[in-house]
């Protein structure tokens, strides 16, 4: 492997503990509470080179490198950031921070809740793509970043770095939106209630609760990420790889095994997933997708809701991606050009349909590598005495 494109290494997570209370959009209070994290890369001295990158569903704090007890663990987007690659550690101070309400080190559902000395399960309060924002502005304090060079994310992530042009205006130079949207549309809400139904209807459930009885919504969680699975992947990127190929020869007996390949590539996915994902966290994740609508108090009007941004904008999108379809990053797109805002935006012809955001495609890649060493040249600039 190249040296100048090797990866960040073994990277060991930290937590940050916060005493709270933060205040969620909800009105309810959380305190105490933590945030897992990890970073790559060194902090200035001006601490003006930090990047943060905000995860989609069911990602992490993992962004990039290996874990010290397992090298294959290797973080979900470490094809994009590492020595050399398009956000260079060479250049940036780079954060992955887990969500509250995740599954992987940060307060969540399975977190002890202190009035209780229970795990939280169903009490656990609904979370929103504010409320993750906010948290984050209170670990960048810790970490003592008053202005991120950017914040970038895909997917879920995409609206939390919009979020973050929001209600942090002076606190970010960029936001990197990428195969998001303003609001998810009635047929993704619906993929999403589904997903939702399969998990509460699983005997396994137990109202949220089902730590205490020392099972797990498995089969519920495995059909949810089936149903999740199929919204990432384009009609032409499953008929190239699975087609209507079967496992064996024609039965043609009406039965419940696993005949197609896709199916058992579903079903795969779906026990794999449920096997290390939360039910609970799966929830509270897909509302805040859902709840995610930052022109709805605006009456819709998606430039009055970007309207207090400062910062400029790369948006990227994918034109096989039919759950977060080119047409909503044009929206933000016409939006961010009424209020005179720096935009820069490409839509990328690629199969992979939503999951090419996490595909190591040349042209993104080298659109995203560009961006940032523009961003980096100019932090050069900025930091030569006058």
């Amino acid at each position: 492997m190249n040296s100048s494109t090797s990866s960040v290494g073994a990277i060991t997570a930290q937590r940050a503990d916060f005493e709270g209370p933060l205040r969620l959009l909800n009105g309810q209070a959380l305190g105490p509470f933590s945030l897992a994290y990890e970073t790559y890369g060194t902090l200035s001295p001006r601490a003006d080179n930090a990047v943060l990158i905000c995860h989609a569903l069911n990602a992490s704090h993992h962004v990039a490198g290996t874990r010290p007890d397992n090298p294959e663990d290797i973080g979900w987007w470490d094809n994009m950031i590492g020595p050399g690659k398009p956000v260079d550690t060479n250049q940036f101070f780079v954060i992955g921070v887990n969500n509250l309400g995740s599954c992987f080190g940060s307060t969540g559902p399975a977190s002890i809740n202190p009035a209780t000395g229970k795990p939280y399960g169903s009490d656990f309060p609904v979370v929103t793509v504010e409320d993750w924002v906010n948290a984050q502005a209170l670990l960048a304090d810790r970490l003592g970043i008053e202005r991120f060079a950017a914040v970038m994310g895909g997917s879920l992530g995409g609206m939390q770095a919009m979020q973050w042009a929001i209600a942090y205006p002076a606190r970010l130079a960029h936001a990197v939106v990428i195969a998001s949207t303003p609001r998810l549309s009635a047929q993704n809400i619906a993929f999403n209630e589904v997903a939702r139904r399969a998990i509460l209807n699983d005997p396994d459930f137990h109202g949220g609760h089902y730590y205490a009885h020392g099972v797990v919504p498995r089969h519920g969680l495995s059909v949810a990420r089936m149903i999740g699975h199929i919204t990432y992947l384009s009609d032409d990127d499953m008929a190239q790889k699975f087609g209507r190929s079967l496992r064996g020869a024609d039965n043609y007996r009406f039965g419940f095994d696993v005949e197609f390949e896709i199916e058992s590539y579903l079903r795969y996915q779906g026990e794999k997933f449920s096997s290390y994902f939360d039910a609970n966290t799966y929830l509270r994740i897909t509302r805040a997708l859902d709840y995610f609508d930052p022109a709805r108090v605006h009456g819709g009007n998606l430039a009055a809701a970007l309207a207090p941004a400062q910062a400029a904008f790369c948006l990227v999108s994918f034109t096989t991606d039919w759950r977060f379809p080119p047409e909503r990053s044009r929206e933000i797109v016409s939006a961010l050009m009424k209020n005179n805002a720096q935009v820069t935006y490409a839509e990328i012809d690629a199969p992979h349909g939503h999951d090419a955001f996490l595909m190591a495609d040349s042209r993104y890649h080298d659109l995203i590598r560009t961006y940032f060493a523009q961003i980096a040249e100019d932090l050069s600039a900025q930091a030569v005495p006058r």
